[in-house]
């Protein structure tokens, strides 16, 4: 009997395993433009970003271009093109490393924000846009976070839920059977 409910766990592990389904893949940030980490001695009219798949509209698309005194240059709105989000900067000002920060709807629906970094070497003499104004995106993003897929809970009772059944129809099978 013992050996009925080993087979019988191990089945419905195996079916588990068997039926599960790959989670989605989120976006991913293939290039920039401006290049990460490059050193420019003028700014980028704009910033463009090309993920892997084509993103979603919606107001959750966003980018943010933070100045070295914490100041912010993107502005206007942002564009979708495919799997490609762009966004408007004003003539940049002091030197320093600039933040891109972006977060965009994934193909799969969900969130991805991330940052990288450039230099402008030489100062211009662009103004800031005012605070607020801009193509509004967190600059501290984490790079590639949201969550996806089916949750914990739904799998842990699934996984009961074979448990059970398997047990059932083990002990039912086992009664036929005494020595």
């Amino acid at each position: 009997m013992l050996r009925k409910i080993l087979v019988t766990v191990a089945l419905a592990a195996l079916a588990m395993l068997g039926l599960a389904t790959p989670a989605l893949a989120h976006d991913v940030l293939l290039s920039t433009d401006p290049v990460k980490d490059a050193s420019m001695e003028t700014g980028p009219a704009k910033i463009t970003l090309t993920f892997n798949a084509p993103v979603q509209g919606g107001d959750l698309n966003q980018i943010a271009v933070t100045g070295p005194n914490g100041t912010q240059w993107a502005e206007g709105s942002v564009s979708i093109d495919g799997n490609m989000v762009s966004a408007p900067v004003r003539p940049l000002g002091p030197a320093g490393v600039y933040t891109v920060g972006y977060r965009i709807l994934s193909a799969d629906g969900h969130p991805v924000q991330g940052q990288y970094t450039f230099t402008l070497t030489k100062a211009g003499n662009g103004t800031p846009a005012a605070t607020g104004g801009a193509a509004g995106a967190p600059t501290g993003a984490a790079s590639s976070s949201g969550s996806g897929g089916v949750p914990v809970w739904a799998w842990v009772m699934g996984a009961v839920v074979l448990l059970a059944i398997g047990l059932t129809v083990a002990l039912r099978m086992g009664r036929g059977r005494t020595p």
